[in-house]
């Protein structure tokens, strides 16, 4: 595991990407790293993810409890959602919550983003469905999201935004940018006349390429 200085650090700069990409907008979004079995690393509340520096970085334990904060930090609410995917994917180390231009669209009109248009979104992220709504920062929304946690890598919500999950955080924040580009193809391509999609022959071989990526 790198030095925990390190993971604040990337922390921030995915902060940044995700502001300059339009992915958030003033202090919405947050993202968390699990570094051990009892200790998760997050994003404050209140905080413009655009211009976030290492000591905004708070910690707290696997149920939520602040560990360590400076000054007023104090992770997000949100987090509880968070906490879900960590206690239901012990294998993921990290989560990206943002609200994408293009996937929170579909989120919003409650389409799910289960069209298969194009190979590296089927190898590479799979369907993405969508959660029930849930009103944020309370309870019902890491229970909205519980079902899906199992089988797939990321999900929307319904008229609320995006989340996504990895081994890393890289990889956790390049599934948000793939279902984003995933989003905003299949806005574009219905404009232009629909949707052509991959048919049953195709979608096996795909297959077989995740089974030897082992994805």
């Amino acid at each position: 595991m790198m030095r925990e200085e390190v993971i604040k650090e990337q922390i921030c700069e995915v902060g940044r990407r995700m502001y300059q990409r339009n992915m958030v907008a003033a202090n919405d979004g947050n993202i968390s790293v699990r570094i051990s079995e009892h200790e998760i690393l997050c994003t404050p509340t209140g905080v413009s993810k655009g211009f976030m520096t290492p000591e905004y970085i708070c910690k707290m334990d696997e149920k939520g409890n602040v560990l360590e904060a400076n000054g007023n930090f104090k992770p997000s609410s949100e987090m509880k959602m968070h906490l879900k995917v960590y206690e239901k994917r012990p294998d993921m180390k990290a989560v990206v919550h943002a609200h994408p231009i293009f996937a929170t669209t579909f989120a919003i009109a409650g389409i799910p983003l289960t069209q298969v248009i194009m190979p590296e979104a089927v190898v590479n992220l799979g369907s993405v469905p969508i959660a029930p709504y849930a009103t944020p920062s309370t309870e019902e929304v890491p229970n909205s999201i519980e079902p899906f946690l199992a089988n797939h890598q990321a999900i929307l919500l319904a008229n609320h935004g995006a989340l996504a999950w990895g081994k890393d955080l890289m990889s956790a924040y390049f599934k948000l940018e793939s279902l984003e580009f995933y989003a905003e193809l299949l806005y574009r391509t219905r404009q232009i006349g629909g949707v052509r999609e991959l048919n049953e022959e195709q979608m096996e071989k795909l297959y077989e390429v995740k089974k030897k990526l082992g994805l």
